[in-house]
């Protein structure tokens, strides 16, 4: 429990402003979003207020019930943040504002994806004279070079064996 309260003390520790860290003069103009120094008695600080906050009747411990109740408030802002974004979702799925989905609105972000084809690298694999199009020959040749090497025998069929070992290998 008590790492947990660390962990949580270390997350909300990331939003303790520079300003803090060295004096303005000293101090060069941050990249927006950029991570900035945390001084040591800053980092303390804000581990500090956690724990008094996480000691709900001040006796200076943080016990099992306390740590509890940090842990499901933590949980039911998360829960809350979720059904939000899911409500968001919802709605913009929900093109005619009535409150359900059709299976068209369901699918339409789906629908609405363009299908991307890869077919230079298709043709760079099995086009070996770069011709521009793929012979029979050419399509068998990689799958052939494959059964070639897994018939270890060499007798022109796979046995069970063969194709047992052949697919341990993958």
């Amino acid at each position: 429990m008590s790492i947990r309260l660390s962990l949580i003390a270390l997350m909300a520790s990331a939003t303790i402003t520079p300003a803090s860290a060295q004096t303005p003069a000293a101090r060069p103009a941050p990249a927006a979003n950029a991570p900035q120094p945390i001084p040591r008695t800053a980092f303390m600080q804000r581990i500090d207020s956690v724990f008094v906050v996480a000691d709900a009747n001040k006796d200076g411990f943080a016990d099992r019930a306390e740590l509890e109740a940090v842990q499901v408030k933590e949980l039911n802002g998360r829960k809350a943040y979720v059904i939000k974004q899911r409500e968001a979702a919802f709605r913009s799925l929900d093109k005619d504002n009535n409150g359900s989905l059709s299976l068209a609105e369901f699918n339409a972000v789906v629908a609405a994806q363009p299908i991307k084809t890869d077919t230079a690298s298709v043709l760079g694999r099995f086009d070996t004279n770069k011709d521009g199009k793929v012979s029979l020959a050419e399509n068998r040749a990689p799958a052939l070079t494959q059964f070639d090497r897994a018939d270890t025998n060499k007798d022109g069929s796979l046995s069970v064996a063969e194709q047992k070992a052949t697919a341990s290998r993958r």
